[in-house]
């Protein structure tokens, strides 16, 4: 047990120090099939989730939650470094929070 918390703690201190990586996002979002899921809800545009005028998420924080909530619920079993590559990507292509 006490490995694990080191082993996670570990991840969390290299991907701060790293930092988010954008186009590694992007491989994760189409390794993971994110964009089929979102087609699956919207019936259609998977980008149209991104980009709808009342879209759930509103701050950087909505997004990492809701990443990380996608995450949980779907059993992706992503590392936390490997949720920020996913959130650095979503919003530099679609949200541009600052």
């Amino acid at each position: 047990m006490l490995r694990a918390i080191l082993s996670f703690l570990a991840v969390c201190i290299c991907a701060c120090a790293w930092g988010a990586d954008s186009a590694e996002g992007r491989k994760l979002v189409a390794e993971h099939q994110c964009e089929t899921c979102h087609h699956n809800k919207t019936l259609g545009d998977a980008k149209a989730i991104y980009l709808r005028k009342d879209r759930r998420v509103a701050s950087m924080e909505q997004l990492k939650a809701r990443v990380a909530l996608c995450n949980s619920e779907l059993g992706l079993k992503l590392f936390p470094d490997e949720e920020e590559h996913i959130v650095a990507f979503l919003n530099e292509t679609y949200y541009k929070f600052k």
